[in-house]
């Protein structure tokens, strides 16, 4: 399609009720129905709330920690109970606070940053909410019931082992956890799409705001990182519940396994953090400053080179494990190099504040106090890139406080400031200032006096996780001073929360744009978001577009009504935004919520064993999803659709046009990257026994897995022939072809899987036959996964919802189907290759 941006807007008034149309397609529903929202403004405000509520709670842990150890010989917690506290804190406040709110807050704002509608996939993003709401609320429990992981919020093996750690503890923090990062992976697929695919016209990736470059960045971050901490978790539970030696060095596994798979996660998962509100800072500052942010193209490129970079960070944490001197001085120079980028974007924020005129308010007080915490953090971290030092400090309270400023510097103190700067888009309402002033200086103060006595007891010698201590060790002072000043933050962060529900539950009002900011999330907006979706000329829209708010709100631009009558948005294209087609977008439902709720059960309910009970709700999750899918994927209501004056697109898309088809190579990279870290954990046992495979272990002749590969290759073929098929409106062919598919994909599994059998795979011996029943195992279940959308597959086609204009379930299966035929033959390459090498 080609348009000439200067014919927006027409000027041409509306048709009479357009906006009645937009706004009954958008509507809310109401009541208790309410939950089955599914708009991005609604999710995204449950989402914040839930994940503030564990802000809370991570939060009074915290302060449970403290007054532990204000004093020396300190009895108000036992042992054991203070390894449950300070596991649940560091766990709550990394996997459901830190990560989950800079997901939310991206649900929130970035569709009326963007000028979309919604988001692509509004129903994955309430589904990942209410997993993430439903099994992290459940997992906290625990510690009312004492069967808390004591382990710390890192589960280092042997610690976490069952010879260790015997109860069900560490099992709610395996399968907890681990759906839990299922949930955010989720989540960010829906925000890559969403930022690549359904942006504004016009607003090309150089005119795009930084927030949504730095959740861009996060959202892969998540893709490539998440996945090793949920090999890990599924690793540690296979040893924990079928005594499967991974990490028990007896029987051929090692734990530092477990600290590289974690820490590949752990440390990008600090930038996962970070750079969010990083994103926030450089939304923040231009318009506090009133002038536009100096070295945009420079930050941008800051944000890619600290993504990049932090992969090459995990074994920063492993300094005293001893992995050699070269590793450490790659880890040495990888923790130098990050800096640089870093101190780009602080650079970038000082010298805008210097270029414009400040306004000293609520939002300016946080992101000063930001600067000044988050550089301190920055300082001591280059301090424990020096080998020589880190291996001082390692493990003592340095590293304590050098994690607290980091994260709270550079995460919480801009988040607050952000929930002072965009309050008023919830009910048109700001925060109030005299009281912002009590509440910054609360928790500025409170944290410097919490966590900078930390350092120099870390210098002291006090040591990470103890309960107690001497009174004679010099460090009664500094920990008191440290229990006071958590204190401090705690009244000043309670003073925030009642300003906030004060403001929260005050009548609507139109919000304006109070801060005269440039973006356009400030534009008149109502649950279908902004009346119409407008053509951007500029970085910063709403200064140099001044007519633009009442040009939108005339409905002067794209999509000022409904076309199909239910909710739409524009798909455009991922570098220069030019408008691709028309998408429509499911309406509210129940079937995420349920989906969700089984989805937590399963996980949680075979914690505990009762696996009836755990089955049937994996049962009603997968029996949702289908529903949820099957309302998905129809023939589009017309060929194309007027989305302007004289505008005409097509409606929906296929193929590698279509948002679901990149969704789904997007969700084939996570899986990958799972299966890589399995991979991984195959060749370091390998690498690391005497004899490849160890004695009593063998592998099958070699035509069991030449006949496992032809059938998966033949699979495909006739996968691939069912596609063809369908391009020919065939549907005999296509559901026969898919059966086919089928049978060579289960004989191929079970052809695999009973050669090992016949060569006595044992992987409750040694670690390596554990890592090849682990890959034989991943493999097993992705043609559980294939079989179960095969089958709903042929479902389509006999009903006749399966069309050549209606074909993403056999596009994405398709893919899906290639890929695990790939993954076996990779999987059977790696274990029948490596005893050669």
């Amino acid at each position: 399609m080609t348009m000439d941006a200067q014919k927006l807007p027409s000027g041409l008034p509306r048709p009479p009720g357009e906006l009645t149309a937009l706004e009954r397609a958008w509507k809310a529903p109401t009541g208790w129905r309410y939950f089955s929202a599914v708009n991005n403004s609604h999710v995204g405000i449950f989402y914040i709330a839930i994940s503030l509520l564990f802000f809370v709670l991570a939060g009074v842990l915290g302060l449970m920690i403290r007054a532990q150890l204000a004093l020396p010989d300190s009895q108000l917690m036992s042992a054991q109970t203070y390894n449950q506290v300070f596991t649940m804190h560091g766990t709550v406040m990394m996997f459901l606070f830190a990560v989950p709110v800079v997901e939310a807050i991206a649900v929130y704002l970035l569709p009326g940053m963007l000028g979309a509608r919604d988001l692509p996939f509004p129903r994955l993003s309430a589904y990942a909410f209410w997993a993430y709401a439903i099994g992290g609320l459940a997992f906290f429990c625990t510690i009312f019931f004492g069967v808390s992981p004591d382990s710390g919020w890192f589960m280092y093996p042997p610690l976490s082992s069952k010879e260790h750690s015997p109860g069900v503890g560490a099992d709610f923090w395996l399968l907890g956890i681990g759906f839990i990062e299922i949930s955010a992976i989720a989540g960010a697929i829906e925000l890559i799409i969403g930022i690549l695919m359904t942006r504004a016209p016009g607003m090309t990736l150089g005119r795009m705001p930084v927030y949504a470059w730095a959740m861009l960045v996060t959202a892969f971050m998540i893709v490539f990182a998440f996945p090793a901490i949920i090999a890990g978790t599924l690793l540690l539970e296979l040893e924990r519940a079928f005594d499967w030696p991974f990490f028990i060095a007896a029987r051929g596994g090692d734990p530092l396994l477990w600290q590289h798979l974690f820490w590949f996660f752990g440390h990008p998962e600090v930038y996962i953090i970070f750079l969010p509100a990083a994103g926030m800072v450089s939304m923040m500052v231009p318009a506090m400053a009133g002038t536009p942010l100096l070295g945009h193209r420079a930050i941008v490129v800051a944000l890619v080179a600290v993504g990049a970079l932090s992969f090459a960070l995990w074994m920063h944490h492993m300094f005293t494990a001893g992995l050699g001197s070269n590793a450490m001085r790659l880890a040495s120079a990888a923790s130098f190099a990050v800096a640089i980028p870093s101190a780009v974007q602080v650079f970038a924020w000082i010298a805008t504040f210097l270029k414009g005129r400040v306004r000293l308010q609520s939002p300016t007080l946080f992101l000063l106090g930001f600067h000044f915490i988050f550089v301190l953090g920055g300082l001591t971290g280059v301090m424990v890139a020096v080998l020589p030092f880190n291996w001082q400090v390692h493990d003592t309270y340095f590293i304590v406080a050098h994690l607290h400023y980091v994260l709270i510097g550079g995460m919480v103190f801009p988040v607050f400031a952000g929930l002072y700067y965009w309050m008023p888009l919830l009910n048109g309402h700001r925060l109030s200032e005299r009281l912002a002033r009590w509440v910054f200086g609360l928790m500025f103060g409170g944290f410097n006096l919490a966590f900078f006595p930390m350092h120099i007891s870390g210098l002291l010698g006090m040591p990470r996780r103890v309960y107690t201590y001497a009174g004679d060790m010099g460090w009664n002072t500094l920990n008191l001073l440290s229990s006071v000043g958590a204190l401090v933050l705690a009244l000043g962060v309670l003073l925030f929360f009642a300003d906030a529900a004060r403001v929260v539950f005050k009548q609507k009002k139109e919000h304006g744009n109070p801060w005269r900011a440039p973006t356009l999330e400030w534009l008149p907006q109502g649950d279908y978001g902004v009346r119409s979706i407008p053509q951007i000329t500029a970085r910063e829209p709403l200064w140099d577009q001044p007519s633009l708010p009442g040009d939108v709100e005339a409905g002067r631009y794209f999509l000022p009504g409904t076309h199909s009558g239910g909710r739409e948005t524009l798909v455009t294209s991922w570098r220069h935004a030019v408008p691709q087609h028309l998408l429509v977008l499911p309406g509210d439902s129940w079937w995420p919520f349920v989906a969700a709720a089984g989805t937590a059960g399963f996980f949680l309910l075979l914690t505990v064993e009762l696996t009836a009970l755990a089955f049937a709700c994996g049962i009603a999750a997968i029996a949702a999803i289908v529903i949820w899918l099957w309302q998905s994927d129809n023939p589009p209501h017309s060929a194309r659709a007027e989305v302007a004056d004289g505008v005409f697109l097509p409606v929906g898309a296929r193929g590698s046009a279509s948002h679901s088809w990149w969704a789904m190579v997007i969700l084939l990279c996570v899986d990958a990257t799972v299966f890589a870290s399995l991979v991984f954990a195959h060749v370091h046992v390998s690498m690391a026994a005497e004899v490849c495979p160890p004695d009593g272990a063998r592998l099958p002749q070699w035509p069991w897995p030449v006949a496992a590969a032809a059938l998966l290759l033949a699979g495909s073929a006739a996968l691939a022939g069912a596609r063809k098929m369908l391009d020919r409106a065939r549907q005999a062919g296509v559901w026969s072809l898919l059966l086919l598919a089928l049978l060579c994909l289960l004989a191929a599994i079970v052809l695999d899987g009973w050669g090992h059998r016949l060569a006595g795979l044992q992987p409750v011996v040694n670690a390596w036959s554990a890592t090849v029943a682990a890959l034989l195992a991943w493999q097993a279940f992705h043609v559980a996964v294939l079989v179960v959308m095969g089958l709903y597959a042929c479902a389509r086609s006999w009903s006749g919802k399966l069309q050549p204009d209606a074909r993403a379930t056999l596009d994405n299966t398709a893919l899906l189907w290639h890929y695990v035929t790939l993954q076996g033959l990779a999987g059977m390459g790696v274990i029948y290759l490596m005893p050669i090498f």
